[in-house]
């Protein structure tokens, strides 16, 4: 039987009193994870004993939820010999004969701060990750360093170096760029998504797991993208507010087929502690009401667009001028074209399609974060679809009705519950938007939620599709074009004598006629009579 959160997070703090016991002294074993109970006042000493001969560096690192904690070599921790975070580690190099190694852990609330610990061991071949770092404050630093905002999450880290015996000498960072040197080794960045509306903190421990040792990481992580030693330390990832996600890099010497683990992080990327726009209520009212209101609109437009086609032209004006149709809805707006009213819904939906093929992992392709490559296999691919469809503007405007107005529901939804589905069009919005995001790789969970909301997304397309194409069947499918409707009252007037409207002069005698009639409100009036000269 599978417990509840909160009893699981009871156990959990049970287990971290046991362990770390009143002494303040955890004993540890490599390669074993262990949940520990952290104060202010009180340091936890964290022992590891009888460690092998042949094990030449290990990682120590301690994770928690949102509260920072402290983790150094000595009681009394310095800027260079310590690391402050919720996702922290040290490495120690092991001298001849070690066999012991101590860290302390404390954290920086005056609350107890549940957090998990691990100590993993790499040989002598492995290589060492941070052992070249040149930017940060520890000499070795295995380390990740994550920022996010509302748009991006950025996360980099030091460059590795080779591995080495006990005892001996570190190979120099830049002593070369042969085969020989650290410029040999490849950097995998892998990237795991905690499950969706979860923000548990017995969740997130037993899921961090799995992303700190380096076989779990290659089973249960997505690699994302591979670096080389010519390239930066430093990633860009879409930011998704309210979705946990742990990303952690991998360094692989190719000459000895070796692999170590940086230190893993993680990121909800939002607060758990301010009281507007937290990460249990990330959408505001106001947001909640315009999704709301348009959801409405869009089940409208769903089941019944086509019947009321003004008011769906109305709908689509405002969509279309968001995303840059100003112009074209202007000219259809002027003369009301049907034929351009067909392009304008048509464009709308080729962007909502365009939208989806970039959604899929063809989005994170590198070609694509050249601005110009992206628009123009964009645009190419958004003008397929009003293309195809010219010759059934129909078809056209009721697959648009129910496509468009049922991703609405979706949208809607996305405000009460997290789905990676709003990010079809949200992620398109960041880059219009921001000059900067193109350099972000927008991979989204796709869990049970996403599933169920998709059915439902499909489920209200196909129901709204097939409703109007059965109430519509025997209607007229547009009003006749404007050109048809003139050409069809000419030949009525040419030919019904009994018109009143085939007495009208031709257009050309009537311009004609309005022209000298503005001529004689210029023209000077001209006296009446016969006037005699004045004799001199």
């Amino acid at each position: 039987m599978r417990l509840p959160p909160c009893v699981l997070l009871l156990l959990g703090l049970a287990e971290a009193l046991r362990e770390a016991g009143a002494s303040g002294l955890l004993e540890l074993s490599l390669g074993k994870f262990r949940n520990v109970l952290l104060n202010q006042t009180n340091p936890v000493e964290a022992v590891i004993r009888n460690i092998a001969s042949n094990v030449t560096v290990v990682i120590f690192q301690v994770h928690a939820q949102q509260n920072s904690v402290v983790i150094s070599f000595d009681k009394n921790p310095s800027a260079n010999s310590s690391g402050t975070g919720v996702d922290k580690g040290l490495i120690s190099i092991l001298r001849p004969q070690q066999s012991v190694c101590t860290w302390y852990l404390r954290s920086l609330d005056a609350n107890q701060v549940l957090s998990t610990a691990i100590s993993i061991p790499y040989m002598e071949k492995d290589p060492i990750p941070g052992g070249c770092n040149l930017e940060f404050d520890l000499e070795v630093d295995p380390n990740i360093y994550l920022d996010y905002t509302l748009v991006d999450i950025h996360i980099k880290f030091a460059p590795a170096n080779l591995g080495y015996a006990r005892g001996a000498n570190p190979p120099a960072c830049d002593s070369g760029t042969g085969q020989n040197s650290r410029w040999r080794l490849r950097y995998d960045v892998y990237q795991y998504f905690l499950p969706e509306n979860n923000l548990s903190e017995m969740v997130l421990m037993s899921h961090i797991r799995k992303m700190s040792e380096v076989q779990s990481i290659k089973a249960n992580g997505v690699k994302m993208l591979t670096l080389t030693t010519d390239d930066k330390t430093n990633v860009y990832f879409s930011s998704l507010p309210g979705q946990g996600v742990i990303y952690n890099v991998i360094v692989w010497d190719p000459l000895w087929n070796t692999s170590a683990a940086y230190i893993p992080v993680h990121t909800y990327a939002c607060s758990f502690v301010d009281l507007v726009d937290n990460c249990s209520s990330l959408s505001k009212l106001s947001t909640k009401i315009f999704f709301t209101v348009l959801a409405v609109l869009g089940l409208f437009t769903c089941f019944f667009g086509h019947r009321f086609w003004k008011t769906v032209r109305l709908i689509l004006t405002a969509v279309a001028g968001i995303i840059g149709g100003l112009l074209l809805v202007a000219s259809w707006w002027r003369f009301g074209s049907v034929l351009l009213c067909m392009l304008l819904i048509g464009l709308v939906l080729g962007f909502l399609f365009s939208s989806v093929v970039f959604f899929t992992p063809l989005g994170d392709y590198r070609v694509f974060r050249d601005d110009v490559v992206f628009w123009v296999t964009f645009s190419s691919i958004a003008l397929m679809i009003p293309v195809l469809f010219v010759g059934c503007p129909r078809i056209l405007n009721l697959l648009a009705c129910g496509i468009i107005g049922s991703y609405s529901v979706v949208l809607a939804i996305a405000c009460y519950i997290y789905t990676s589905l709003a990010y079809i069009t949200l992620d398109l919005l960041r880059r219009i938007l921001n000059d900067y995001f193109s350099r972000a790789y927008t991979n989204v969970p796709f869990q049970t939620n996403d599933f169920i909301i998709l059915a439902v997304w499909i489920m209200l397309a196909l129901s709204g599709v097939t409703v109007q194409l059965r109430r519509e069947r025997s209607e007229v499918s547009f009003p006749p074009h404007p050109y048809l409707i003139w050409k069809r009252e000419k030949e009525r007037r040419s030919t019904n004598i009994l018109d009143p409207s085939h007495h009208i002069r031709p257009l050309r005698e009537r311009i004609h006629s309005k022209l000298l009639q503005i001529k004689e409100v210029f023209q000077k009036e001209q006296p009446a009579g016969e006037r005699t000269p004045l004799l001199l």
